[in-house]
């Protein structure tokens, strides 16, 4: 072939093949699907079966009040020793004047730690997951290497770098609400370009799309978003939100050690607890994905930004507060308050492992001892396929439709008892996922209910109770 007819060779042909080989490229980041896979259409407009407070209210309420309360909350902590009334007495004009900004510190540590934890997830091996398959018939992939990824990180932090005296885990303290108010920034910016690339660049056909931008925005409209071949649910939930949490509290002992020469009984009770529950996390990794976050919540406001900004600032509150209130409590007490988040945690593992084991088998397996009781609840995809699902009325189960957050909100207690009760703050948190739970026992309800119908009656006539036996 002549220089004049081959296209590679072709100037004209390299400037009509080269545009579409960066617009592949970039799709392919955007979609997080390799080249060449079908991608999804973009999501058309879809009626929501929810009134006007929970699709336009609610989500404005909390999207106007949640940056302010995770600002005040660090405030309190850090001016006004955790005391709600001192705070409130100094007046808003001087929270102003003492309220944290971004710095470059702050994005540095922002940045690096998101890197690391994406090559982390990125390149350690690990085992291919499949999650549960989405109302639209998609299986979603995951890699577990959790566990490895934990262990590298607070090993080369707390066992390495600091020994060393290459990193002082102590100074996050000193830095934390610069960090945090950058998080608050930063988080929401996040949102916006999800929002964007849940309209123009879906992952999966699982996406949502009322045309109400509040609801839009804070509920997402991509159910399993991936960039760059990571899942973002995954990147952001697990690693670089749940493993900083561990990452906070244990930087919170170092700071109290250096601030007061010794790390209290009390902060060691709380961190202890704290670490255990999340190491138990990313051991259980795999368990996670089938939660109604991972499961049913897409990737908005709501998730997106709680786990990078929400979580930071409420969840990590008992250590902030400790690291200069340092309490002492007896040996016996602090064993016993291990003891107590030990056992929770156990519980709720050994919930989600009897759920998971009877799926698995198909019921051939025994839970506390003999058979499991269970029902198959019938329901169709929107593809159109209709499937089974096979739930568990026995063990765990049986005591109430969502047990598993019972242990949940005892396991929070345990790692905030430590704090005492002289000061309601560092009790926030607990408050605030007791009714995190409790709606999301309700939406659940109502989720289920949609899914399979007459028989999720049944169900609810054979396992009573919905939280609390007894009770609720």
């Amino acid at each position: 072939m002549s220089r004049e007819t081959d296209p590679k060779s072709d100037p004209k042909s390299k400037s009509a093949i080269y545009p579409l080989i960066v617009e592949d490229r970039l799709q392919s980041w955007l979609t997080g699907l390799p080249i060449g896979d079908p991608r999804p259409w973009p999501p058309l407009r879809s009626r929501a079966d929810a009134g006007f407070v929970r699709m336009t209210l609610g989500p404005a309420a909390l999207m106007l009040t949640t940056p302010f309360l995770a600002t005040l909350m660090w405030i309190a902590v850090a001016e006004y020793h955790g005391s709600i009334a001192e705070m409130i007495a100094a007046g808003p004009a001087e929270w102003w004047a003492r309220a944290p900004t971004p710095t470059w510190t702050a994005v540095g540590i922002v940045s690096v730690w998101i890197a690391f934890q994406a090559l982390l997830l990125r390149w350690l091996p690990g085992r291919r997951f499949l999650g549960p398959v989405t109302p639209a018939g998609v299986q979603p992939v995951f890699k577990l290497n959790g566990v490895a990824a934990w262990v590298i990180t607070h090993g080369l932090i707390f066992g390495v770098l600091w020994p060393a005296g290459l990193l002082r885990p102590g100074a996050l303290y000193d830095h934390y609400g610069a960090v945090l108010s950058l998080m608050t920034i930063a988080a929401f910016g996040f949102c916006v370009f999800l929002y964007w690339k849940g309209r123009r660049y879906p992952t999966s056909p699982d996406t949502v799309y009322t045309g109400n931008l509040l609801f839009d925005f804070f509920q997402g409209i991509d159910l399993h978003p991936r960039l760059f071949g990571m899942n973002l649910k995954q990147l952001i939930n697990c690693r670089v939100s749940m493993m900083g949490w561990s990452v906070v509290f244990c930087a919170c002992a170092a700071a109290q050690l250096e601030r007061h020469g010794e790390v209290s009984s009390s902060m060691l009770a709380s961190v202890a607890v704290l670490v255990l529950y999340l190491f138990k996390f990313f051991w259980w990794e795999g368990g996670y994905f089938h939660s109604l976050d991972i499961m049913h919540d897409r990737f908005g406001y709501y998730i997106c930004w709680g786990v990078l900004a929400w979580v930071p600032s409420m969840y990590c509150i008992p250590a902030l507060w400790l690291v200069d209130h340092p309490i002492a409590i007896s040996g016996w007490a602090a064993l016993a308050i291990v003891a107590f988040g030990a056992l929770s945690i156990w519980i709720n593992y050994d919930a989600d492992a009897q759920r998971q084991r009877v799926r698995a088998t198909g019921g051939v397996t025994t839970v506390w001892g003999k058979a499991p009781e269970t029902m198959t609840a019938r329901y169709v995809t929107a593809d159109g396929e209709q499937r089974t699902s096979l739930l568990l009325l026995s063990g765990w189960w049986g005591v109430a439709r969502h047990f598993h957050y019972v242990p949940e909100l005892a396991l929070a207690a345990a790692w905030t008892l430590p704090v005492g009760f002289t000061h309601a703050l560092p009790w926030a948190y607990w408050i605030f996922l007791f009714f995190l739970l409790m709606d999301r026992s309700i939406r659940d309800e109502k989720r289920c209910a949609n899914k399979y119908g007459d028989d999720w009656l049944v169900y609810c006539q054979r396992v009573r109770w919905r939280v609390f036996p007894g009770i609720f």
